[in-house]
């Protein structure tokens, strides 16, 4: 299906639609459109990875695998008129069902995410937290054989989720090619278990900026911000996509191994209970900057009910692993 285009008269859209791999069922695709629901709703906090759901999900390779099918024989087709051959070659009912979930939950949970963390921030991420410990357990169950290469590996992904994760927002230009760029790299982010796409625009200084940006999205001014910003996801997406697929095939223990160093790294960003050091202004926008964990207060109702959620979240993604392997 990826050489010349397809003129068959008899190759319908019907045809062209699940000519490539995909839920083939109403079953699986409303299953499939879920879990892009629980990725959009980790993508739009910072500090949690819709990567990570993904994994977890067993979708991740199958996910890479989709995006990689979008190619310049891809864009070939499209240029040639030849729709349905272009539709046929790419994985469109995958990432379809997928990317329809994450926009479900992108547009319709945003506000009130955005509302927990600021009004129930301790409960929020102890769900959190608890989700990521259940996650990094589930994925080290997936690498291959656990030696001093894979550990060396997982060190590494644990360290530099670490320090990423404690990087300072920044200021930073409002300019094109600086909007570019924070989209390449925060979609890089996104599809890394154990790095938040969010996060990553949060150290750019550009999160506020751009979920302002989303807020009035039909403004000349915002619209070409918008498609800058998308332009560099899609290279981001479609080129480092690649990457972590050829990653996976070649040495899969190894890059799961620092997959999953990655998600351990960064638990300690995820703490429910920080300790408020500082207060900086960054970007005209108050920016608390937590110097470090601390234990609860004391045992009362909320701790015993953050712990709860805690165990909820660790319970949720055994529960998600179990469905996925079904």
């Amino acid at each position: 299906m990826d050489g010349a285009p397809v003129r068959n008269k008899t190759f319908s859209w019907k045809d062209a639609f699940f000519a490539s791999p995909g839920p083939q069922t109403l079953k699986s695709a409303l299953l499939l459109y879920v879990k892009g629901i629980c990725m959009g709703s980790a993508d739009i906090i910072p500090g949690v990875s819709g990567g990570t759901i993904a994994l977890i999900t067993g979708i991740y390779e199958k996910l890479l695998l989709a995006i990689k099918s979008v190619d310049t024989s891809t864009a070939r087709k499209v240029l040639a008129f030849d729709i349905k051959g272009a539709i046929a070659g790419v994985h469109i009912r995958f990432l379809l069902c997928l990317f329809l979930g994450i926009g479900t939950a992108i547009i319709s949970l945003a506000r009130l995410m955005n509302y927990l963390l600021h009004n129930y921030s301790v409960f929020t991420w102890s769900l959190f937290f608890g989700l990521i410990a259940a996650s990094v357990l589930v994925v080290g169950k997936r690498v291959d054989k656990w030696n001093p290469g894979t550990a060396i590996f997982f060190l590494a992904g644990a360290a530099a989720a670490y320090f990423i994760v404690n990087l300072i927002p920044v200021s930073t230009p409002e300019n094109s090619w600086f909007i570019f760029f924070s989209g390449t790299l925060a979609i890089c982010a996104m599809i890394l278990p154990g790095l938040s796409g969010a996060f990553i625009l949060l150290i750019l200084g550009k999160y506020e900026f751009i979920t302002a940006t989303l807020k009035n999205p039909f403004s000349v001014e915002n619209i070409l911000i918008i498609l800058i910003f998308c332009s560099g996801c899609l290279v981001g997406l479609l080129g480092f996509s690649r990457v972590l697929n050829y990653l996976i095939h070649k040495y899969h223990g190894l890059t799961l191994a620092f997959l999953t160093g990655l998600m351990a790294g960064c638990m300690q960003k995820i703490w429910p209970w920080k300790q408020v050091l500082e207060v900086r202004i960054i970007n005209g926008h108050e920016q608390v900057l937590w110097g470090g964990n601390t234990l609860p207060p004391g045992i009362d109702i909320y701790v015993v009910a953050a712990v709860g959620l805690a165990i909820l979240g660790f319970i949720a993604v055994i529960v998600l692993e179990k469905l996925s392997d079904e």
